[in-house]
């Protein structure tokens, strides 16, 4: 599949928001953290810039993005309608949780509620972004269990490295920081690792032999194109990216969303001021860079079924 810059950046700083909302608000819920005032603006700042402007970005994907109001109609049978719903609904409960701790400095009682609300709408709108690309039958790559998990674990893992420098900004101490940084780390990595496994084991379950049911004749090749310039389907439908390049991209992704940051967290859990602050901002910026790559092969590993009317490969 073509990989649309706008969605990468929508589904990184977008997944990124939602995930440091679910960290502030399980250290709310779970009283792990004083209701400081600047900490939580500061937070939430962070947060809501993310999410807003990564769904602003995924607007400049649609041929007519001034009609993107109408998705929110189509909610009984799309998963993008849901979530746009969500990310709607959801901006409620963020911001009573928001008003609790920067304006009243409380997120206990009422406001303990709303940091509750907060987790379930940040997991569920992941979730429903995820599904987009989960319910697509016909992209291989989409269609299997890793990939609600692989969105989940990273919004996770992105929103305890922007957590973790939240608090050596504001030279905050707990324990809870740093495990969940070793914690979500480990598990996207891990996650990760099963997907790609996943992509390079699987076999495509449409050949065209069962396409076309001639495969006890024999195998079915493509013996004259169906068009002699390339299209839009095959524009959008047909990106292909080599394999050797693939797996380069692999490891700078490797190194960069989890190696890098997830060592940089590490070494920033008991130093100087010097050493931590700059380290956290280091750990933030490989983070978002290595979810970018790791979102462009996301998509450009993917392969649509259309494609094997074109003469693609069935593998």
């Amino acid at each position: 599949m073509h990989p649309a810059y706008s969605v990468i950046f929508f589904t990184t700083f977008s997944g990124a928001g939602y995930g440091l909302l679910f960290i502030m608000g399980l250290f709310a819920a779970a009283q792990w953290i004083d209701p400081s005032r600047w900490f939580g603006f500061t937070g939430f700042l962070f947060a809501f810039s993310m999410i807003v402007s990564g769904l602003f970005a995924s607007t400049y994907h649609l041929g007519h993005p001034e009609r993107a109001w109408r998705a929110l109609s189509q909610w009984r049978s799309s998963w993008l309608s849901r979530e746009g719903i969500l990310a709607v609904v959801g901006f409620f409960p963020f911001s009573l949780f928001a008003i609790g701790w920067v304006i009243f400095e409380n997120h206990g009682g009422a406001w303990r509620l709303m940091a509750v609300l907060t987790i379930l709408f940040a997991v569920l709108t992941v979730y429903a972004t995820s599904m987009i690309y989960a319910t697509l039958r016909t992209v291989r790559a989409w269609f299997n269990r890793h990939t609600v998990r692989v969105y989940l674990a990273f919004s996770l893992w992105t929103g305890s490295i922007w957590f973790n420098l939240l608090a050596h900004l504001f030279d905050l101490h707990t324990p809870g920081i740093g495990m969940i940084v070793v914690i979500t780390g480990i598990l996207a990595l891990w996650i990760k690792r099963k997907y790609w496994m996943f992509l390079d084991t699987s076999p495509n379950w449409v050949p065209p032999e069962n396409a076309t049911g001639l495969g006890n004749i024999g195998a079915v090749k493509l013996l004259d194109s169906p068009n002699t310039q390339e299209n839009y389907v095959q524009q959008e439908m047909g990106f292909s990216i080599a394999r050797k390049h693939a797996e380069k991209l692999r490891r700078w992704a490797f190194f960069t969303y989890f190696l890098i940051p997830w060592s940089l967290a590490l070494i920033t859990v008991e130093s100087e001021p010097w050493i931590k602050i700059p380290g956290a901002i280091l750990a933030v910026i490989f983070v978002m860079v290595g979810t970018m790559i790791e979102r462009w092969l996301f998509f450009a590993e993917a392969k649509h079924t259309v494609m094997l009317y074109y003469g693609a490969p069935d593998s």
